[in-house]
């Protein structure tokens, strides 16, 4: 037993020495599963679908309000903005918007910008009043989105038409509209330029927002769909939706592929944990993952049908009442 005991010791020394693992932030993950019509709200710590809330047809993305009151959730096919709490994700009433497919508001908090991907229109509204202040007729199939830094113009691209197109804010008119590569996707301002994720190749358009110039194409993967910075500003993800199925990380001033990473399902939008992981929706696989981008281990939790936006709140942890679904 003495004997048992001896080699014991060195183990237990070892065991008590080592760090405890760090613990997940609590908090909440809202999903938008646009074939379901609903949304998914997701426990931070446990990973666990807690509940779902019923929208009206097709939920695709999301917006916070400048001062972080409303967040705005996009149902396009209803023509509605869902208006919850941030916290709790109650629905706290429900404002008219004519095919909110993806929505952002300017930095200088000023504007709040609609694409309408299937009605071939970009709508500016007054943040705040949310009245109508200007149509534009893009075509076709405006999606996502990027603002220069104070506010002053937005850029879109125009998965119909392989173009991007420049708004500006001040004035309200289309400054141009040019060529980026075939049914471009995701925007992005880095660094004084505009990326642009071509989806239909595999390339990422660099763009003059002077003149929308194409000045570089940087590879990424086939189906280059979403561009997300990291937090600290060190990483470019790109979710590659096609063949790759793959999120990669390239530096975002050299442009280097620093990893790539698998994860199938058709990779679509992210959001960033505390603990920087990779929270990312899985179109074709009815699921959201979950990965670490240290250990390039995925971890995978079931969402609706075509999951879509997500939006993580790590500040607010959901009330212990609210039961499991």
């Amino acid at each position: 037993m003495v004997r048992v005991w001896l080699l014991l010791v060195p183990l237990l020394a070892t065991l008590l020495a080592a760090p405890p693992a760090p613990a997940r932030a609590a908090g909440s993950v809202l999903v938008m599963n646009s074939n379901d019509a609903t949304l998914s709200v997701i426990d931070l710590a446990s990973q666990r679908e807690l509940r779902r809330i019923p929208a009206l047809r097709e939920p695709h993305h999301w917006a916070l309000t400048p001062d972080g009151q409303d967040l705005l959730v996009g149902d396009s096919a209803g023509n509605i903005l869902l208006v919850l709490d941030p916290a709790s994700f109650e629905v706290r009433r429900y404002i008219p918007v004519s095919d909110p497919y993806q929505l952002g508001f300017s930095p200088n908090g000023k504007f709040l910008v609609v694409n309408s991907l299937n009605r071939a229109q970009v709508d500016i509204y007054e943040s705040g009043s949310y009245r109508l202040l200007k149509r534009f007729p893009l075509a076709s199939k405006p999606s996502h989105m990027a603002f220069t830094p104070d506010g002053s113009a937005v850029y879109i691209s125009l998965q119909g038409s392989d173009k991007l197109a420049a708004i500006d804010l001040r004035t309200m008119e289309v400054l141009w509209t040019t060529a980026v590569g075939r049914t471009p996707a995701g925007v992005l301002w880095l660094n004084g330029r505009v990326l642009v994720a071509d989806m239909g190749s595999e390339d990422i358009a660099m763009v003059n927002p002077a003149n929308g110039s194409v000045e570089r194409t940087i590879h990424a993967g086939k189906g280059a769909h979403q561009l997300f910075l990291s937090p600290d500003g060190t990483r470019l993800y790109v979710n590659n939706r096609l063949d790759y199925n793959s999120v990669i990380a390239l530096d975002p001033v050299s442009f280097v592929v620093l990893h790539r990473y698998k994860v199938p399902g058709s990779p679509d939008d992210t959001a960033f944990a505390p603990d920087g992981r990779l929270w990312i929706t899985l179109r074709l696989a009815n699921k959201v993952a979950v990965l670490d981008p240290l250990s390039g281990k995925t971890e995978m939790i079931d969402a609706g049908r075509s999951p879509h936006g997500i939006f993580l709140n790590a500040q607010a942890a959901l009330p212990a009442s609210v039961a499991v679904r």
